[in-house]
């Protein structure tokens, strides 16, 4: 389950970083749902989940554009990104719910004192929305960063380095638990260790992008990070 274990800093770690999608929820069916309903509503255009792959994580500009660029279509970007967001709002009531063991991981941090953070690359409603119906609102956190903030998305690590940033630690203070390569090198490049979770991409795939640890989810953390954790 866990590889690659280095340890942690001697004191553990002080920060911890999640992204959102495929760490506290799984919201990736949900905005493809909405995202198909939106092109077929506003631009009576038929587009399949599979279009939507290459651009899962890239936020919702690319997410949407993407699609968009494939079928060669004349689109405003910030109507069509209001509507689908309107759709998924809808969709996600009482379907939406935290990833096993993420309630009682955040729990254990907050007895331990960790500071604690959200850095996605959704825009902030998409954030807030997610966040409100899994039951872990924004402000169960100390720090939430959405894809609105920066202008460089993963594989940079601006996002990272922005919530470290806020939380007032260092790089290497901090934990970022990520579910994506891309994610994982972003994290890598700013300085931090990372969890790589197995929710969307292979153990072997986070470790080639340079994760510290592999977990099948946060209610399968290795030993050595629960101990660096409180």
């Amino acid at each position: 389950m866990s590889s690659e274990i280095q340890p942690a800093t001697p004191s553990g770690f002080r920060g911890i970083v999640f992204d959102m999608d495929g760490v506290l929820c799984d919201s990736e069916g949900f905005i493809c749902e909405a995202a198909t309903r939106m092109f077929a509503e506003k631009y009576h255009l038929q587009v399949r989940p599979d279009d939507f792959l290459p651009f899962v994580g890239a936020g919702e500009d690319r997410y949407l554009g993407g699609v968009a660029e494939r079928y060669g279509l004349t689109w405003d970007v910030q109507e069509a990104k209001k509507r689908t967001y309107q759709i998924y709002l809808e969709i996600i009531r009482g379907r939406l719910k935290p990833l096993a063991g993420v309630v009682q991981f955040i729990h254990r941090c907050r007895r331990a004192a960790v500071r604690l953070a959200v850095a996605t690359s959704a825009d902030a409603v998409k954030m807030e929305g997610n966040l409100a119906e899994i039951g872990l609102p924004p402000g169960t956190f100390d720090v939430c960063v959405n894809g609105l903030e920066v202008v460089r998305k993963k594989p940079d690590p601006d996002i990272f380095l922005l919530a470290i940033r806020r939380l007032e630690l260092a790089p290497g203070e901090c934990l970022i638990v990520e579910d994506a390569p891309n994610g994982i090198r972003a994290g890598k490049a700013a300085g931090a260790m990372c969890l790589g979770l197995t929710t969307s991409f292979s153990a072997d795939e986070l470790r080639a992008a340079g994760a510290n640890w592999t977990a099948l989810d946060l209610a399968h953390v290795p030993p050595d990070v629960l101990r660096a954790t409180g």
